[in-house]
């Protein structure tokens, strides 16, 4: 098939072309390739992605005729979309970028699937839209009505736009809350990244919250899996679906929204062990009171996911944890 993979040149979006590519399908992957981090590892994971079944096309997703045209000219048979404008933080103090990725850009997106007969959409959508949400483990049940960051609303914003097109164009599409992911060719603005590059610089990590904080951290590996068996499950209209008795991640359109985590939360002040048993340094701690935006812990109710693509994360954290550290050490020579 031929496949739409937006954010390409992202962290899951490169491990999910070249998982494709893999398997003998066609891949045109897009990135606007923006400064928000370190653009020289987007084009390393750009030259891992490479594959003769692998087209990659600069375009920024706000460019609605760019993507009009590509969608026209292209005809994909799935999208993959995973691009967006990231980070929780960022949102606070640059909060326009996100209306233009998050939401021209998701809008763009469901535009081409609409007038192009796409057959399936799979989307990105985030663990932060649970934002108050204090009930453990958090459930795609539960109300996500108060969100805490902007960078939260888009999602949840990107989730009420695909059923609008689901309801009203039959565009099937499938949300995924992803539930921190980590691993080799992240992002620099995780804390994983942060602290192993600080620890081996010999600088001092911040650890919000005085390090009493729990987060659902989900093996890179094991994201790609998960998105590589749910795409295959094309959700189908529900005629006997109702608001009052169904869930809100499911409709009587083809539409459905599901919670992509390990399952199993961990604490921070483990994970950064975990981090200092991997390099063999022992960090230098500033602990410090929450941010704002923060969540104190993030737990994933997996069990509709697993069931239905019979799939569950497999990496602890100290195993992730380890070959992330691996290909640091091996990526930036230190």
């Amino acid at each position: 098939m031929k496949y739409l993979v937006t954010g390409a040149a992202g962290f899951i979006g490169s491990a999910v072309s070249e998982r494709l590519c893999a398997q003998g399908h066609e891949v045109i992957g897009i990135d606007n390739l923006n400064d928000y981090y370190d653009v020289s590892l987007k084009h390393a994971r750009l030259d891992r992605a490479e594959h003769d079944k692998f087209t990659f096309v600069e375009l920024d997703l706000a460019d609605r005729d760019g993507m009009a045209a590509l969608f026209a000219d292209q005809q994909f048979d799935r999208v993959i979309h995973l691009a967006a404008q990231a980070g929780v933080r960022y949102s606070i103090d640059n909060p326009m970028a996100y209306a233009d990725s998050n939401l021209v850009g998701h809008l763009a997106i469901l535009e081409g699937c609409r007038h192009n007969k796409v057959k399936h959409l799979v989307y990105a959508s985030s663990s932060s839209v649970y934002g108050l949400n204090q009930k453990m483990p958090f459930n795609t049940s539960d109300s996500v009505d108060h969100p805490i960051s902007l960078y939260a609303a888009t999602k949840k914003s990107n989730e009420l736009m695909a059923h609008t097109y689901s309801h009203l164009y039959d565009v099937p599409t499938t949300g995924l809350r992803f539930f921190t992911v980590y691993g080799p060719w992240g992002r620099p603005d995780m804390a994983l990244f942060k602290f192993t590059k600080a620890i081996v610089d010999g600088e001092t990590i911040d650890v919000y919250n005085n390090g009493d904080m729990r987060r659902d951290f989900t093996y890179i590996d094991d994201i790609v899996e998960g998105v590589m068996r749910i795409q295959d499950v094309i959700p189908q209209k529900n005629p006997d679906w109702t608001v009052e008795a169904g869930s809100p991640a499911t409709s009587s359109a083809p539409y459905k929204v599901y919670n992509i985590g390990h399952g199993s939360p961990v604490k921070l002040m483990d994970y950064i062990e975990a981090l200092e048993d991997a390099l063999g340094i022992e960090a230098k701690k500033n602990f410090m009171p929450m941010q704002p935006g923060d969540v104190y812990a993030t737990y994933a109710d997996t069990e509709d996911l697993f069931k239905t693509i019979n799939y569950q994360p497999a990496v602890k954290v100290k195993e992730g944890v380890k070959a992330f550290v691996d290909w640091y050490r091996a990526f930036y020579k230190c």
